[in-house]
């Protein structure tokens, strides 16, 4: 069965990926290195791992597979999903893929090293409430992809 893996730290969709997958009746994940509030469904599981550089990615990691989905905005841990066969999107609703992640590490890469040389500075847009829609829309789509393939 088709289950959904959350990387919930600084996931901003938590409550539209819930909202989708009880729609579905799909288990959700949501791993985070601190406890959070979530949904009270029993399909709708918090996992705190401890504290650590990639500890929550490393427990997505070794779970996820075939059929199932990651939500992360972490590229790494999209590439590692990705290899394990999930379908993988980040929180604005864009699937990473197996032909543009080489190029999203590099990008990561690039970008990091222009901050550390103050060339650029990083910063996050707000995310708005058409952001949250668009990534309601793609969510449906990829559950739906997903159980197509495994029921």
């Amino acid at each position: 069965m088709t289950a959904i893996f959350v990387d919930a730290d600084a996931c901003p969709v938590k409550d539209e990926v819930v909202r989708v997958a009880l729609r579905h009746r799909l288990a959700v994940h949501m791993v985070s290195n601190s406890w959070m509030r979530t949904d009270a469904d029993p399909l709708v599981s918090m996992i705190v791992v401890e504290q650590g550089p990639d500890v929550a990615d490393d427990w997505i990691a070794e779970r996820a597979a075939g059929g199932d989905i990651v939500i992360t905005s972490d590229i790494p841990l999209a590439a590692r999903c990705l290899e394990a066969g999930a379908a993988v999107m980040g929180s604005n609703g864009k699937p990473f893929t197996e032909a543009g992640i080489g190029s999203a590490l590099a990008m990561r890469e690039l970008k990091a090293h222009l901050r550390e040389t103050g060339e650029i500075a990083g910063y996050n847009p707000s995310f708005q409430k058409k952001d949250r829609l668009r990534f309601l829309d793609a969510m449906e789509r990829e559950v739906q992809k997903a159980l197509r393939v495994r029921p």
